[in-house]
């Protein structure tokens, strides 16, 4: 019998760079958070990622889409995917721990199944998927956990973290159904929607801007290290990833991200952390699980019956 390839070390350790990267930038945008407003975190991050990109992209010479229609569409990605949760997501880590953060994060899988049993007619709502969706929202109450009353706990800042998320799950479909047809490169759709996105948020700086940004070293390094490695170099990562292991295998880097952030949060930062979020980050992660169909069982090759059967899996 052949045996299975084993995993490339090179792959493995943009694997681990990758969930290092997201796992980080939840603590990158705290310590950002320090000196610049939300937003502020948001213009530096794209503004720095697009640059890294734009580089690789030159040093690469991959082409850029022409086409009016795409660019209009990278566009609304630019908006789902960078603009609006990154803002989100920066506004809630000035009310909630970065490590809670994190774990909402986590649901960007949910979130995404459970846009494209909606949006896309194809997508049957198996009982597998559904079964996954309930249970990952179950860890979400068990996250939030409302018997401490959700007001006292950050609640419109943990809702601002699931509707990040959400605007994820809105963006993976809409690039499955409007950007995904062109077979456009990977590298070309990433270079494209973040510059965008960097656009408009420099376009937005004059009402956003307040001239009380405090630039410590520290600061400056967590906006630079969330651009260039959390939103640029991420995403090669994650496409070399994808075409090596396969997007299913790839995508358990989101049961890693948020054991990095709360690690970093809680370590370094010094967060509290009570029982129920990481037992709610587990019970979502069980329900990605069950959404992906990692926990079924494999059907067992049927058994050859001849000799020539059995000769041939030798």
């Amino acid at each position: 019998m052949t045996a299975s390839p084993r995993p490339s070390p090179r792959v493995l350790a943009q694997y681990a760079a990758l969930a290092l990267s997201w796992g980080a930038s939840f603590f990158f945008i705290k310590v950002a958070l320090h000196g610049l407003s939300p937003a502020e975190v948001v213009l530096g991050r794209l503004a720095a990622g697009a640059v890294t990109l734009l580089a690789v992209t030159v040093i690469t010479r991959q082409p850029l889409p022409r086409q009016p229609v795409i660019w209009a569409h990278l566009a609304a990605v630019a908006m789902l995917l960078c603009v609006v949760p990154f803002t989100l997501f920066g506004w809630a880590e000035e009310h909630v721990p970065s490590g809670l953060a994190s774990i909402y994060n986590a649901t960007t899988p949910l979130m995404t199944v459970l846009v494209a049993l909606i949006a896309l007619p194809e997508e049957r709502p198996s009982r597998t998927k559904i079964a996954g969706l309930l249970t990952g929202f179950a860890g979400v109450l068990v996250v939030l956990g409302p018997w401490r009353g959700i007001g006292a706990s950050g609640g419109l800042a943990q809702a601002a973290c699931l509707l990040a998320t959400f605007c994820y799950g809105l963006a993976f479909v809409y690039l499955r159904r409007f950007v995904t047809p062109y077979r456009l490169p990977a590298l070309s759709v990433a270079t494209v929607q973040v510059s965008l996105g960097a656009v408009v948020m420099a376009a937005l700086a004059p009402v956003y801007l307040t001239g009380t940004a405090r630039l410590s070293p520290a600061v400056t390094a967590s906006v630079a290290v969330l651009g260039m490695a959390g939103t640029g170099l991420a995403y090669l990562w994650n496409t070399n990833i994808v075409a090596a292991w396969g997007a299913t295998n790839a995508a358990t880097v989101t049961y890693l991200t948020p054991l990095v952030g709360v690690a970093l949060g809680t370590a370094v930062l010094g967060e509290a952390i009570t029982w129920n979020e990481p037992a709610g980050a587990l019970i979502v992660i069980a329900g990605i699980a069950v959404s992906q169909g990692r926990l079924q069982r494999k059907p067992r090759p049927a058994e050859p019956h001849t000799r020539q059967e059995r000769a041939r899996q030798i």
